[in-house]
């Protein structure tokens, strides 16, 4: 295990929800000719490469050229044109919240975020958290540290064990050592998160926003728990292998990094931009099966009133978890979209499926048919055709 742990952190430094990113040279400029200067960097750049050609055939990554497109403007809104031309971005469909970004200028971008963020200036800040990881060199630094930590690792391995209270010391020393990389990795956070705001604040977006995803992520834990009956664990910072600050301290230090600050948020603009994708991440959020966090996330996201796609969204999650009254109530949302007239094809599906399993066939077939209608090129048109024909 304690390998699995040292090699996934000295490959890839995860994101805001899970770790942190590297940089080519420190002032060396992204698409300005850097090349790794040493053997270390040699290596983690081998390692890079490699894993970048799996995403670029890799069936978890979304190709539409107008989302892509903006997410890489929003990039590059904050960055010198040499930075914006040699990064890399791809979007990863997981419905986890995340990024990461690569020593050689790969980003990785998970709708999951994508479907939390608020506006474009909360997407900003996660962007502008993981380049400030890849401008401070993070990865290289976190793989030279480890090279020490997993030596004494290794050595201790060898070292003959007297007894299980021998074990048991040597174990305290041994995690002990791995708490220690762990401890640098929040560090490196922290770097990350102040060197995000003064790009906010170069782009004009408004560099408040950035503690906004924390206490958004954190009421989401609240939801989770309630609805689970569990204790909350938005103020535990992961324990021993927490990669990241506890994220009331983020917030805090977020808070003063932008005090005073001002600027715009994009809110309209990255409403427009997820729209046509809204129905396939809301399905890939509802299949998380975590309901509590999912209702919340839905009901925060509809503080200026219940849209067609937030009650279509609403209705299918009601409808996965299939109680006979969630049922009831995923029929009423579906009602309520399709009365509206920006409704998303799918609530017509949405609506029929529930018909017919609560025994309304015709009306569940009308339903079925007039989704096909409205999108005739569906990926589900055989099977839905099937079931609108009553076979």
């Amino acid at each position: 295990m304690i390998a699995h742990v040292l090699a996934a952190l000295a490959l890839l430094a995860t994101g805001p929800a899970q770790g942190g990113s590297a940089q080519a040279g420190p002032g060396a400029g992204i698409g300005m000719g850097y090349q790794p200067a040493d053997k270390d960097e040699r290596g983690l750049w081998m390692e890079m490469d490699e894993l970048e050609r799996r995403f670029r055939t890799s069936a978890f990554v979304i190709r539409d050229p107008a989302l892509n497109a903006y997410v890489r403007g929003v990039f590059c809104r904050m960055v010198d044109a040499a930075a914006c031309q040699g990064v890399r971005i791809y979007l990863v469909r997981t419905a986890d919240f995340n990024a990461s970004m690569a020593p050689t200028g790969m980003m990785m971008v998970n709708t999951g975020l994508l479907l939390r963020v608020r506006n474009e200036a909360q997407l900003a800040a996660v962007l502008g958290h993981e380049y400030a990881h890849f401008t401070r060199q993070h990865s290289l630094r976190n793989l030279r540290d480890m090279r020490g930590k997993a030596n004494a690792l290794a050595w201790l391995s060898v070292l003959p064990v007297p007894g299980l209270a021998g074990a048991a010391a040597m174990g305290a020393v041994q995690f002990g050592l791995i708490g220690a990389i762990f401890h640098f990795s929040r560090a490196m956070e922290s770097e990350a998160d102040a060197g995000s705001v003064p790009l906010m604040v170069k782009a004009g977006y408004d560099p408040r926003e950035a503690e906004k995803v924390w206490e958004q992520l954190r009421a989401e834990q609240d939801a989770t728990a309630a609805a689970r009956h569990t204790r909350s664990r938005k103020n535990d910072n992961g324990g021993l292998f927490a990669t990241h600050p506890p994220s009331a301290e983020r917030i805090a230090a977020l808070h003063a990094l932008a005090a005073g600050g001002t600027g715009e948020d994009g809110r309209a603009a990255y409403s427009a931009a997820l729209a046509p994708w809204w129905p396939q991440l809301v399905d890939d959020q509802v299949k998380l099966n975590d309901t509590g966090a999912t209702d919340f996330l839905l009901g925060a996201l509809a503080h200026d009133g219940w849209t067609a796609d937030l009650l279509y969204a609403r209705g299918e999650l009601y409808r996965a978890r299939g109680q006979a009254a969630d049922l009831g109530q995923a029929a009423g949302f579906y009602r309520e979209a399709i009365a509206l007239p920006d409704a998303p094809a799918e609530a017509w599906r949405g609506a029929g499926l529930v018909a017919l399993r609560t025994g309304r066939a015709d009306e569940g077939r009308a339903a079925l048919a007039e989704y096909l209608r409205r999108k005739p090129d569906a990926t589900d048109k055989a099977m839905i055709g099937m079931m609108a024909e009553g076979l």
